[in-house]
């Protein structure tokens, strides 16, 4: 045996590392093996939702996300900028979001929606896209002394039931657990022989970032025509095609310019001329989830667990959600502050978000097909969602911010992201999430909920503060993962809650 390790975790992307540094936090042994021998730069999700934003904003990356989006946003004003003379500045500002390529727009949503309350400074990042958050993550996975192995391939592994021994070429690696976040080609859920039940392919759908000449009067945004739908912007040379004529025959083989430039062609009717292609990738809308999320030792999360469409952006979003779901609870087992079965409600919990997401692209796709029923569909949604009522839910759900997991209480808080309000001596909510830990957040300076906590304090931080602002519930017990598990709402469950979710007192 080469070396032993709490975690393996196969993949360092965005989900790999966000996992891992959410191990490491909690004071886990994690090693990260990648098989690339550097970053993927290909181009991908362009923004992300509610709950990723506020799971980095909890960890203290709330600066350099503004940072990025600054620079994103940049980006997009000297394309939008730039294109004046063959656009008219629009009358209707885009919400930043779409539905099957029917734009959300900024004066249909209603900013007094009760979703949108507390959501905090994170709620307004958006724009970041998916290279950036990787950099983010592995700046940060170095700084808490994660090692991340690339050029190194899972060749096998077995699992004895006390551990799994995983397999690296001719290097052997001991864990105790093996977490596969390697994408949806998952070397690690074929090799464990997880079920991927799902629908396949009718789409291929490519997307770019190049430069090319004979773009400039076709217009920015997103827009459907006869053969299919084309997305123009919203940074200069990137673009998107999506053909509704079966899947790509071979997704692994490099996209030429002469690809290219012949799908923009058949979409948009305009042909261009892509002297450099600085990045691209075909995507299909193959969708797949397995039922169950661990096997033995042997967990997945990410797209290792379930793929879709990229529509909606929601694919990094949903990942980094599993591994902030399952980061704590594997730490816990490990440390044995908390039992195994905790473990079950990993699938529990992350299992409906995901299924949610697969049908919601899979409605997408059904309204982009070009045949005259499809479109007379397309037609009439288009009609319904530039309502006040429409765009304000569509917006609520795909944003994350009515994502809840059912936690067996009938408190309307509890299983739901915990709010983000200031606090009187300056802080928020978000900002003592720092350490990874637990949360009690008394809003009354109650000695008897903090004795009543005391047993836990290795888990759970306490926090004693005032509110900026007078608010109920007066006190709220909050996971690492920022989601509440009890408010004084319901105050003979602390205990229970306590328990629950943390172990067994000392």
């Amino acid at each position: 045996m080469n070396e032993t390790r709490d975690v393996v975790v196969v993949g360092a992307g965005p989900v790999g590392l966000m996992l891992a540094c959410e191990l490491r936090l909690a004071g886990v042994d994690v090693l990260v093996v990648e098989r690339l021998t550097a970053p993927d730069t290909t181009i991908k999700a362009g923004a992300i939702n509610v709950p990723t934003a506020q799971a980095l904003d909890r960890r203290g990356l709330l600066p350099r996300m503004r940072e990025v989006q600054q620079a994103a946003m940049g980006r997009m004003g000297q394309m939008f900028g730039g294109m004046k003379q063959v656009q008219a500045a629009p009358v209707r500002r885009p919400a930043g979001a779409h539905f099957a390529g029917i734009m959300l727009w900024q004066d249909n949503i209603d900013g007094e929606d009760p979703a949108f309350a507390d959501i905090g400074p994170a709620g307004d990042v958006r724009f970041i896209d998916q290279q950036s958050i990787e950099a983010m993550l592995a700046e940060r996975a170095a700084e808490l002394g994660v090692p991340v192995r690339r050029g190194v391939e899972v060749t096998g592994f077995s699992d004895d039931g006390i551990g799994i021994t995983v397999q690296c070429g001719d290097h052997s690696i001991r864990a105790s657990w093996l977490v596969g976040c390697d994408g949806g080609r998952s070397t690690v859920r074929k090799l464990a022989g997880f079920e991927f039940p799902g629908l396949d392919p009718e789409i291929t759908g490519r997307q770019a970032l190049v430069e090319m000449t004979g773009a400039e009067n076709v217009p920015l945004g997103w827009h459907t025509t006869p053969t299919g739908i084309f997305v123009n912007g919203p940074i200069p040379g990137r673009f998107l095609t999506v053909e509704l004529d079966g899947p790509p025959a071979d997704r692994t083989t490099p996209i030429t310019a002469q690809e290219l430039e012949d799908s923009f062609e058949r979409v948009t009717g305009v042909k261009v001329s892509i002297s450099r292609v600085i990045s691209a990738t075909r995507f299909t809308d193959n969708t797949r989830q397995v039922p169950d999320y661990r096997k033995g030792r042997v967990l997945l999360a990410g797209d290792a667990a379930h793929v879709h469409s990229p529509f909606g952006g929601q694919g990094l979003n949903l990942g980094v959600g599993d591994a902030v779901n399952l980061g704590w609870k594997l730490a816990a087992v490990i440390r044995g502050r908390s039992p195994e079965s905790l473990l079950d409600t990993y699938t529990r919990e992350r299992h409906p978000i995901g299924a949610w997401v697969l049908d919601w692209t899979r409605a997408q796709v059904a309204l982009m097909r070009t045949d005259p029923r499809s479109r007379a569909l397309r037609a009439v949604t288009a009609d319904l969602l530039d309502t006040r009522a429409a765009t304000t839910r569509v917006l609520t759900k795909i944003s994350g911010v009515l994502h809840r997991y059912d936690l067996g209480s009938a408190d309307p808080l509890v299983g739901k992201a915990a709010p983000d309000f200031e606090l009187a001596d300056g802080t928020r909510v978000a900002d003592h999430f720092g350490s990874g830990a637990a949360v009690l957040l008394d809003l009354t300076d109650s000695p008897a909920l903090r004795e009543q906590a005391a047993p836990w304090s290795d888990r759970v931080t306490v926090v004693t503060a005032k509110p900026a602002q007078p608010r109920e519930p007066l006190a709220l017990l909050i996971r690492p993962d920022g989601i509440v598990c009890w408010t004084s709402a319901e105050p003979h469950a602390l205990d229970l809650a306590l328990t629950t979710w943390f172990g067994d007192p000392l």
